[in-house]
């Protein structure tokens, strides 16, 4: 799946914006992407380092409209915990030496609320 195809929405809650402050970031994706399909796509489209994922699987609501009862659509939210502090990253190679590498990641996502 593409990136574009996972991604769907930003979720914008009272609680999802709360947790904005702590680097978590809500979304509407895909029902059969996987956590690991996300975090990729969370850092393809927004340049990112994601830490965490957290899916939920939010089952629909029984709706009527007169005399008809129907269901709302199930969906699946997915609550990404991004890197706030990127920094840079050292390793060793082969021959034991470190070697430093430094990644140009955003320290938030600035397309979340329309910004």
């Amino acid at each position: 799946m593409l990136p574009e195809e996972i991604i769907i929405a930003p979720v914008v809650t009272e609680k999802s914006n709360d947790q904005l402050q702590e680097g978590k970031y809500t979304f509407k994706v895909n029902k059969k992407a996987t956590k690991v399909e996300i975090a990729k796509a969370v850092e393809k489209l927004f340049e990112v380092k994601v830490l965490n994922v957290n899916t939920i699987t939010v089952r629909g609501k029984k709706k009527r409209v007169g005399y008809h009862v129907g269901k709302t659509s199930d969906w699946k939210k997915a609550i990404v915990t991004i890197d706030t502090n990127p920094g840079e990253e050292t390793y060793l190679t082969k021959g034991g030496k470190e070697v430093k590498v430094s990644k140009k990641y955003k320290d938030s996502i600035d397309e979340f609320m329309g910004a």
